[in-house]
């Protein structure tokens, strides 16, 4: 008896392996569909992001003030092509990366202080 109840187990086995293979255009969908929804949530947002800062930073001026990466604001006074001279405060003057300005602040708000 226990010969016959593997026999069964086994046939069923089979066909069940050979139902799944049909499913291969459908796995083939749902990853298309998988690849879409990242590029469209997580890649094309970043890229956008990544535009936008590259812009603020090739726009920046001498006079501006901004904020860098720290949390430091300060006026640029010279600006070079990979540095940034920052005035935070009188007689002191600070050097940093063009890519750590994160936010151009409106005119005058430095004055507020």
């Amino acid at each position: 008896m226990d010969f016959i109840s593997t026999a069964y187990a086994a046939e069923a086995a089979a066909d069940a392996v050979g139902a799944g293979s049909g499913d291969l255009y459908s796995t083939m969908l749902m990853l298309g569909v998988f690849a879409v929804l990242v590029y469209f949530m997580l890649l094309r947002p970043q890229n956008k992001r990544l535009k936008a800062h590259r812009d603020l930073v090739s726009s920046i001026e001498v006079g501006d003030e901004v904020v860098i990466n720290g949390g430091i604001m300060g006026k640029i006074t010279k600006l070079t092509d990979d540095f940034v001279f920052l005035n935070i405060a009188d007689n002191v003057e600070i050097k940093c990366q063009r890519q750590a300005i994160t936010t151009v602040l409106p005119k005058g708000t430095l004055k507020g202080n």
